[in-house]
């Protein structure tokens, strides 16, 4: 966005923040109610709109505590055409549960993954029909004010931290950034892998947390593309000349700098944030690639898209595609992980047994 339209709209930006502020002082004074919760629930969320690496992170949690604990996720579930609230099962799709629920469920088996657009009731109905839950993480929910967490986790990315962000609609900020107040995580994402000590005591320095807050710097690391249709047989080429990125997503710039590195040339193809594929951008996608003048060729999208790609309308049209997604992880740097997961892991044990 230019600056000149970032001036023009700034008075919007005003009116949506003050807006935004009555609303926080409501809750703040305690005139709106804010639910807490005996045992442990966990927020992963950020001030801006999109784009900070949730979707990662919850797993990360989830391959934490997942492994030795009950635990379940909880979203709204962005995008899905149903309402209320749903467990998701083996015949969940995207239009039932939303795109990164679905892909919990699809990549982790062993925890429970839920959907409910009002979350106070989702975590009530979580603890009722699974009393054995250890935890439960909330996707996307550091503005609902209607829940207070036991544990609050703000997401900030590392090209654009929240100090240098606007108000929507000149930036991308939800709400004033004194809102990180509420967080006692903050999580700096997308840092390079090589990162400098002197980089990170100049954005300790414009973070300015408080000091009930502790701050941790991840990274992103990509996997072995897997194919999406057959992945027992379809391996990824080793060398090739064209990669055709398609992404749904906020913020694809990490994947693009990633695939850069692995073809002679990027051709990228970028929809609106939870896109919903039609036949004919498969159809116009598909001819994009037809046409790419070079054998050596692929598509490839997010593990996101990949969800809302696997539906019976859809896979007729691709299943002959070489079409491939990139699995992604993040990790911390230095002694940052030792320290986060000690301090996930003593928060649930000492909150899991309460009644």
């Amino acid at each position: 966005m230019t600056r000149i339209l970032q001036v023009i709209l700034f008075p919007f930006s005003l009116c949506y923040g003050f807006a935004i502020q009555i609303r926080n002082w409501l809750f703040d004074l305690h005139i709106l109610p804010s639910k807490t919760f005996a045992k442990p629930v966990i927020s992963v969320g950020n001030l801006t709109y999109g784009g900070t690496g949730k979707t990662p992170h919850i797993e990360y949690l989830i391959r934490l505590l997942g492994q030795t604990k009950p635990i379940a996720t909880l979203s709204r579930g962005y995008g899905r055409k149903s309402c209320g609230f749903i467990v998701a099962s083996d015949h969940s799709g995207v239009k039932d549960i939303g795109d990164e629920p679905l892909q919990y469920y699809k990549k982790f088996g062993a925890i429970i993954v839920a959907v409910d657009e009002k979350r106070k009731r989702g975590i009530q109905l979580l603890f009722q029909k699974y009393p054995e839950l250890d935890a439960i993480l909330l996707d996307d929910a550091f503005q609902h004010r209607y829940v207070t967490p036991g544990l609050s986790i703000l997401l900030t990315d590392y090209h654009r931290i929240y100090p240098d962000d606007f108000l929507l609609p000149s930036g991308t900020l939800r709400e004033f950034r004194w809102g990180a107040r509420r967080a006692d995580i903050i999580i700096v994402t997308k840092t390079p892998k090589v990162f400098s000590p002197i980089t990170r005591r100049r954005i300790l320095t414009d973070l300015q947390p408080g000091s009930h807050q502790r701050v941790y710097f991840s990274y992103i690391s990509y996997r072995e593309p897997v194919a999406l249709f057959d992945p027992e047989n379809q391996l990824f080429p080793a060398k090739i000349s064209n990669i055709l990125l398609f992404t749904g997503i906020a913020n694809d710039y990490p994947l693009r700098e990633h695939l850069s590195r692995l073809c002679r040339e990027l051709i990228v193809i970028k929809y609106a944030d939870h896109h919903q594929y039609s036949l004919q951008d498969i159809a116009d996608l598909t001819k994009k690639f037809d046409d790419l003048p070079t054998r050596k060729k692929v598509l490839v999208t997010t593990e996101k898209d990949a969800m809302r790609l696997k539906t019976p309308e859809l896979s007729t049209n691709l299943e002959k595609l070489p079409l491939f997604y990139v699995p992604m992880e993040i990790d911390f740097h230095g002694t940052d992980k030792e320290k986060f997961d000690i301090e996930i892991l003593n928060y649930v044990d000492k909150n899991k047994g309460d009644d």
